[in-house]
């Protein structure tokens, strides 16, 4: 009888991080529960934004905690993709999850920061202000998204390339989907700033991902 080495891979970290996730999703809830129900329901209506979207902060602590759920999300994901297409990275790197999980936080803040001093400039504040609450909200929806597919992944359904891909192509669609939006909202200013608009477009939300690409790769 021949036997074969069984190795069974821990994933005990990924199981703490998304417990995580889902006490920051409860406490949401249980603090903001009107607020929750408004943002579940962003696929299907504006309410949210009505409600909360002009005279809210951003740093809301509701928005801080779905902003915490969402970089864990977003850094698990990455993990699951580089160990899928580049596993050689992931067995000799044990800092990698850290490494991506600052490198996420670190761009999406300095990227943040950037866009709030361009609008200071130029005196766009409320505008600017009331566009990157739409786009971290959206954002912070597509995080519950990533939680479930997380979840998936990793206890059900061993991750292959083209699932993977297949999922990737789907949230990067329904991000490009979000930020339509947010551009046909605001078309009639974006029409009489046109230039300053494909300015800011490649400046500040194509290059950003294509140097965070080319960082990855």
């Amino acid at each position: 009888m021949d036997f074969s080495e069984r190795l069974i891979e821990s994933t005990d970290w990924a199981t703490y991080l998304l417990l995580a996730c889902f006490i920051l999703f409860a406490l949401s809830k249980y603090f903001y529960p009107k607020r929750f129900h408004e943002f579940s329901m962003l696929p299907l209506t504006n309410q949210y934004f009505f409600v909360h979207g002009k005279n809210d902060e951003i740093n809301h602590p509701f928005n801080v905690m779905l902003f915490a759920a969402q970089v864990i999300c977003v850094s698990v994901f990455l993990f699951l993709l580089f160990k899928v297409f580049n596993p050689a990275e992931v067995q000799k790197n044990e800092w990698l999850f850290l490494q991506i999980c600052t490198a996420y936080s670190v761009f999406v803040l300095i990227k943040f920061s950037l866009e709030k001093i361009i609008a200071n400039i130029f005196s766009l504040d409320d505008l600017i202000n009331n566009y990157l609450y739409q786009k971290l909200s959206y954002r912070n929806f597509l995080a519950i998204l990533l939680f479930i597919a997380n979840l998936f992944f990793l206890y059900i359904y061993k991750p292959q390339p083209l699932a993977l891909l297949i999922f990737c192509g789907a949230i990067v669609t329904l991000n490009a989907i979000a930020l339509l939006y947010s551009y046909k909202k605001n078309g009639k200013l974006i029409l009489r700033n046109f230039f300053y608009f494909i300015l800011y477009l490649c400046a500040l939300e194509i290059s950003p991902y294509i140097i965070l690409y080319k960082t990855f790769v």
